[in-house]
């Protein structure tokens, strides 16, 4: 937030709080996307929200009186709804996106519909990917912007065994997957040109969202949506690409990393020797 000085009315100077910067966080009507617009909003960012239900933009409207906040009503589970809030990304002069947007579909890959497929692979997948890609050329050529794409730890959770994590689903898992090797490109493409890009990736976090799904997880530890909004902006401070709330030890997540490049780096043209033998 910027202050600019005008003329009192007894003559004196007066300090006005004015906002420029925008911030435009999606799923704001609840959990992690309300945090972060309640925090960004105390720090000095004019907001617009969007999210599916207006009585709860309005609500958000209502408890930040001090806040320029303009509620979107979309649905990032259909086309619509993306190109509608991937206009407003285009249009305006956005210093951060936040794409929080979520919806679970807990369900095994053979019962999940066809229909719930389609709209998890919308909202995780196909919004954040195309609203980014809305934002991210006027952020380039302004030279500065953050876009925090917000996953989750069951990115990492591919080779568990069902029975360690029999809650886990595959198109939500493979979605959160998608969105942290989305941001780490995109960190290497535009690192240069001003603009930072953050995956964040909670673990089980304390909001509607589980209840929504038919899960009770009142008996299992969860974060606050607030903390894990802290350290999603407190990693940005530092320059973390992945931002994991939850995690104590980053050498782990160092380790990950370095063992997918040193995979990748290993591949040869020639068929590796054990499938040249026969079975």
């Amino acid at each position: 937030m910027t202050r600019i000085l005008i003329p009192g009315t007894n003559g004196q100077i007066a300090h006005v709080a004015s906002r420029t910067r925008l911030a435009l966080v999606t799923g704001a009507s609840s959990g992690i996307g309300r945090a972060f617009a309640r925090r960004l909003g105390a720090d000095g960012y004019n907001l617009v929200v969007v999210g599916r239900r207006r009585e709860r933009l309005e609500e958000l409207v209502a408890a930040l009186p001090d806040v320029n906040v303009r509620p979107l009503v979309a649905d990032l589970g259909t086309d619509a709804g993306i190109e509608a809030v991937a206009d407003v990304c285009a249009r305006e002069e956005l210093s951060m996106l936040v794409n929080n947007a979520g919806v679970a579909h807990y369900m095994p890959f053979v019962e999940l519909p066809a229909e719930k497929a389609n709209e998890l692979l919308h909202v995780k997948v196909v919004a954040p990917t195309m609203l980014a890609r809305a934002a991210a050329p006027g952020m380039v050529a302004r030279g500065e912007g953050t876009i925090i794409n917000v996953s989750g730890m069951l990115a990492f959770s591919g080779p568990a065994p069902i029975e360690k994590l029999p809650l886990r689903r595959a198109v939500y898992t493979g979605t959160l997957a998608h969105i942290v090797a989305l941001s780490q490109v995109l960190h290497e493409e535009l690192k240069s040109q001003g603009v930072r890009i953050q995956a964040l990736c909670p673990g089980v976090v304390a909001t509607e969202f589980h209840e929504r799904q038919g899960l009770d997880l009142s008996a299992v530890p969860r974060m606050s949506a607030d903390d894990v909004v802290t350290a999603s902006l407190r990693g940005l401070a530092v320059g973390e690409v992945l931002c994991a709330p939850g995690v104590e030890r980053s050498d782990l997540l160092d380790a990950v990393f370095k063992a997918d490049l040193a995979a990748f780096a290993a591949q040869a043209p020639q068929l590796a020797e054990r499938y040249r033998r026969e079975v």
